[in-house]
């Protein structure tokens, strides 16, 4: 079927996208659904920075590709091999494939997923294939979504069954944002009641990973961010303490702010300097957790004595650092009870036309979860 997706062909353009237009809306043939396939008609799919971090070259990946990995959508149609996902069923999209049988799969731990990981970085679906093509030439897919278009072929893998009474702009949050941030808090710090958090940068993620904490009973939670804006918001979600980075000249000013360190700082921005001021501020045998993605070439010092002599932790946490298919469905309950109230982040809607200018509007840092809706 004949569809119109959002190309990439360079990478590296540089802003404003609105006039440079790295991203053009092209006419792309998809291929019907495979073994273990679905076919999806998109709804709704979240702006992140994952995405625009391939399109300034932060993220290297082979181009042609359509990028995109948190959406919702309908399935249209399953390829054979398929036969507990049906056609009008309201699925969120998952930006790591878990076959379900390597070892981190076995142990629980789908983000980890080897033949997912050698998917992703050749541009294929799970299963090897790719489906996207303009005539002879075969088109990557992003992290085997490709969510930047009308329709999309996954694997089945790559979708989580969810309730149809969710608004597809509200599904497509649970996909990476809400998996990512809050699944940092909750499964791989595991905060428990009257434990202190900080965190770093207030994206999509970092909202949700705010929401997270205060969900699960934090009795001191430090929200830091460069907007304004955002740390309002923060303040209404639960924080306590907000650090505007731009007001702070010494590690004094920061501790003060903050009301002291804490048992965990998270980052959730994907830079050195944020990674820097979460690490500064977990206290003596707490954990730093990073969920941010910096260009691979990015590094911090770390001083090895200090990590020994207090006892610190430091922590990645991919995809949320749980299981896709159980946890967003938790997560979807604490929503629909009140207590995860991800609704409040979300920021513009754009068109796929608007694509361009949607991630100018990304690179301000000033904007909430934008996201295109069709």
């Amino acid at each position: 079927m004949k569809i119109k997706a959002a190309l990439l062909r360079q990478v590296g353009v540089e802003g404003p996208y609105a006039l440079t237009r790295p991203l053009t809306i092209a006419d792309i043939e998809l291929d019907p659904p495979g073994f273990g396939e679905v076919l999806v008609r998109i709804r709704a799919a979240g702006l992140c920075h994952s995405d625009l971090s391939v399109i300034n070259g932060d993220r290297p990946r082979g181009v042609p590709i359509v990028l995109g990995h948190e959406s919702s959508g309908e399935v249209v149609e399953t390829g054979p091999g398929v036969s507990d996902l049906k056609a009008g069923d309201h699925v969120a999209m998952v930006f790591v494939p878990s076959c379900g049988c390597c070892n981190p799969c076995m142990e629980g731990r789908p983000a980890l997923c080897e033949p997912g990981a050698v998917a992703n970085t050749k541009g294929t679906l799970l299963g090897g294939e790719r489906r996207l093509h303009i005539g002879d030439e075969y088109i990557n897919h992003h992290t085997g979504v490709s969510c930047f278009a009308e329709y999309a072929v996954v694997s089945r893998r790559s979708c989580v069954k969810v309730n149809v009474e969710l608004s597809h702009r509200e599904a497509a949050l649970f996909g990476c944002a809400v998996l990512t941030g809050a699944g940092a808090v909750i499964n791989r710090a595991r905060i428990k009641v009257g434990d202190t958090a900080a965190i770093v940068g207030l994206g999509g993620v970092g909202l949700s990973a705010l929401l997270a904490a205060v969900a699960a009973g934090a009795r001191r939670v430090v929200a830091i961010d460069l907007s304004d804006e955002k740390l309002a918001l923060a303040k209404e979600l639960g924080a306590t303490h907000l650090v505007n980075p731009k007001q702070v000249k010494t590690d004094d000013d920061l501790m003060d702010l903050a009301g002291g360190r804490v048992d965990f700082g998270f980052d959730m921005a994907g830079a050195v300097p944020a990674f820097e001021t979460a690490y500064k501020l977990t206290r003596r045998g707490g954990a730093t957790v990073t969920s941010g993605l910096p260009n691979p070439k990015f590094s911090f010092p770390l001083s090895l004595s200090q990590m020994v002599g207090e006892e610190r932790e430091i922590r990645g946490s991919y995809l949320g650092s749980g299981v896709p298919a159980i946890d967003i469905s938790r997560y979807i309950d604490l929503y629909k009870a009140g207590r995860l109230p991800v609704d409040r982040m979300m920021g513009q809607s754009f068109s796929l036309d608007q694509i361009n200018e949607g991630f100018d509007h990304l690179a301000t840092g000033g904007s909430l979860r934008d996201a295109i809706v069709f």
